[in-house]
């Protein structure tokens, strides 16, 4: 089967945007007395060269005027939505901040299931008036909490795992006779 290519982009974002999550963890862990404002400077960085390259170059494969006036509110409702993908990087910042660098696998669960049930309630609160939703929505919105619960509460989380000590056990690990205490052999 061929994927359209909106899910494959879709795939690509959602792949992206879940490792977003653990490696800013990760960048809020590497220096955690200091500010967290750090990482989303650098963040704030890689999104203005990223959109403007990104976007002039799309620009000229499309054949675009690079006028960036007028456009019917194109600008407008642009900025509002990257000011909205800006605040909420600014609040997973402040959520790394407040802890959750230490369970990004919690955090993210909840950005990720809270943001699709956020557009869906968007879609059903701005369709024309009289419109019903399919009942079927509201068991995907209870599965999409279920689902974030179990997927946070059961995904490993334990540090990175600690290098193996030598192959001589330890003077604490043996018993006299040089046995280990554990050890299964009589």
């Amino acid at each position: 089967m061929k994927l359209p290519l909106p899910i494959l982009f879709a795939l690509g974002t959602a792949l992206c945007w879940g490792l977003y999550g653990p490696v800013l963890g990760k960048a809020r862990l590497a220096d955690p007395d200091h500010s967290p404002f750090k990482p989303y400077v650098g963040i704030g960085v890689a999104y203005i060269v990223w959109a403007i390259l990104g976007g002039l170059a799309g620009m000229r494969y499309k054949g675009d005027s690079f006028t960036l006036t007028g456009a019917g509110g194109i600008l407008g409702l642009a900025f509002v939505a990257g000011t909205l993908g800006a605040w909420g990087a600014l609040n997973l910042t402040l959520a790394m901040f407040a802890g959750g660098a230490k369970m990004a696998h919690v955090v993210m669960p909840v950005v990720f299931g809270g943001a699709v049930t956020v557009s869906a309630l968007v879609s059903v609160a701005t369709t024309a008036a009289g419109t019903k939703s399919n009942p079927w929505l509201w068991v995907g919105i209870i599965g999409i909490f279920v689902c974030t619960v179990l997927v946070a509460a059961n995904t490993p989380h334990g540090g990175p795992k600690k290098p193996s000590s030598s192959a001589t056990p330890s003077a604490e690990s043996t018993e006299p006779g040089g046995e280990s205490p554990d050890s299964s052999v009589p």
